[in-house]
């Protein structure tokens, strides 16, 4: 395996476990460049599932699924026509999307919108609907599913809460998709014992290093990091 590859993957595991979030992101922003994005998104797929797994497991208490109930029914329906909307698109289209999404998604964090608060139950069938299809295609699920946690006004708390158990349901639904698909291929299975060794050792740097690194300031330097590649990949495409 390329050791560019593997420290991709450990950086994206290492930032999620840092800071809760940003593994899909990292990773989809620029692993697409190396190994192109239907190769990138079952790898991605299949070793992020895992590790949402380790982090249900460390907040398996907190976990519910009651609260977003409706996002996942719809989430459900999305994956699959993600992962088929990716097998039949043109892939430098494909790479535009990705950058829009990722680079998008990464300005609203940066720069805070306050947007307005939704209530109606119609909003959170909206927000599953795209989590799924961007998790399918992209494995970008959390943009959407965070926006929509952010116009609920929802603590911390609810966050972690919420969104534990949505992620690694639909993550799991977003697999099965791509083994129904037939995208886990001979390269897609030969790299993925080395990017799931590169995301644990990630995963276990990151809790380590969480008492000494500001997962605040590390957060912001990942969020600059991906507006520029994002930004790169929709002018590249």
């Amino acid at each position: 395996m390329d050791p560019l590859i593997f420290f991709i993957v450990f950086l994206g595991a290492f930032t999620q476990s840092l800071t809760g979030f940003g593994s899909a992101l990292v990773t989809m922003a620029l692993l697409p460049p190396l190994l192109g994005i239907r190769i990138t998104a079952p790898l991605v797929a299949g070793t992020f599932l895992c590790l949402e797994a380790l982090m249900v497991m460390r907040y398996r208490d907190s976990i519910r699924v009651d609260a977003v109930w409706r996002m996942l029914a719809a989430a459900l329906l999305g994956a699959p026509l993600g992962v088929y909307l990716l097998g039949h698109i043109n892939e430098s289209i494909a790479l535009s999307v990705l950058g829009a999404v990722i680079c998008g998604y990464a300005l609203y964090a940066l720069v805070g919108f306050h947007l307005p608060e939704l209530s109606h139950p119609l909003w959170a069938w909206a927000a599953g609907l795209v989590s799924g299809m961007l998790g399918g295609a992209y494995n970008t699920a959390g943009p959407p599913a965070v926006i929509y946690g952010n116009c609920r006004r929802w603590s911390a708390q609810e966050f972690k809460s919420n969104l534990s158990g949505f992620f690694v349901i639909n993550s799991v639904m977003v697999v099965t998709s791509h083994l129904a698909g037939g995208n886990f291929s001979t390269e897609v299975r030969l790299l993925l014992p080395w990017s799931l060794s590169a995301m644990l050792l990630g995963f276990l740097a990151g809790q380590w290093l969480d008492r000494w690194v500001s997962p605040a300031l590390f957060k912001r330097m990942v969020l600059i990091l991906l507006v520029i590649v994002g930004a790169r990949l929709l002018l590249q495409a």
